[in-house]
């Protein structure tokens, strides 16, 4: 028999599963707590016991798929042969996966509005962007970049990657917009390396 801890958190999991996809399908304005409710199956004051507000279970779902998102960056990350070959391949997999779907929705066009630009950009830094330090630092170790604080130009890369990410977000074709940003960030980690 499940205990009253596991039943909660079933209960979370799965008002959290159906807010990701209606908020990936419909976006954060268009959705009501109610239709989140009846997709979980739960009486919406079990919806307002785990999140006092629409906003915070957002932001709860923003984690999830930033979670979900940066584990299939490291996955296509790790095929690389040397730390800024895998940034670059990480970071076409964001654009390609911010370019459809629920992730996009969530991630780029809803996640900035909702949580406002300083919370958002503090959870990405534990998620996707937090990988820019990592993966620049292991680039120095490895002599493929001349040895230089590493904040200063994570910050540099990561707004670049952003701006380009919250551009191609508003355009007709993310898809192809993404992919050409992914190239041009590429040539730019490119041009850090020692020659």
């Amino acid at each position: 028999m499940a205990t009253q801890a596991e039943r909660r958190e079933r209960t979370r999991a799965a008002i959290v599963k159906a807010a990701k996809r209606i908020f990936g399908e419909r976006g954060f304005a268009a959705t009501t707590m109610d239709d989140i409710a009846g997709a979980a199956r739960v009486a919406k004051g079990a919806v307002y016991h785990h999140f006092p507000t629409k906003e915070a279970l957002f932001e709860a779902v923003f984690e999830q798929v930033s979670l979900e998102l940066v584990a299939d960056l490291d996955r296509i990350s790790r095929a690389e042969n040397d730390p800024l070959a895998a940034m670059a391949a990480g970071t076409q997999g964001y654009f390609a996966a911010c370019s459809k779907g629920a992730t996009g929705q969530i991630i780029l066009r809803d996640g900035p509005a909702v949580l406002g630009w300083e919370r958002w950009r503090e959870i990405d830094a534990r998620h996707f962007g937090g990988k820019f330090p990592r993966g620049l630092k292991a680039a120095m170790d490895a002599g493929l970049v001349a040895r230089q604080p590493v904040e200063p130009l994570a910050r540099l890369l990561l707004g670049a990657v952003t701006e380009a990410a919250v551009a191609s977000s508003s355009g007709d074709d993310i898809a192809k917009t993404g992919a050409e940003y992914a190239r041009a960030f590429r040539s730019l980690l490119d041009a850090l390396r020692v020659k």
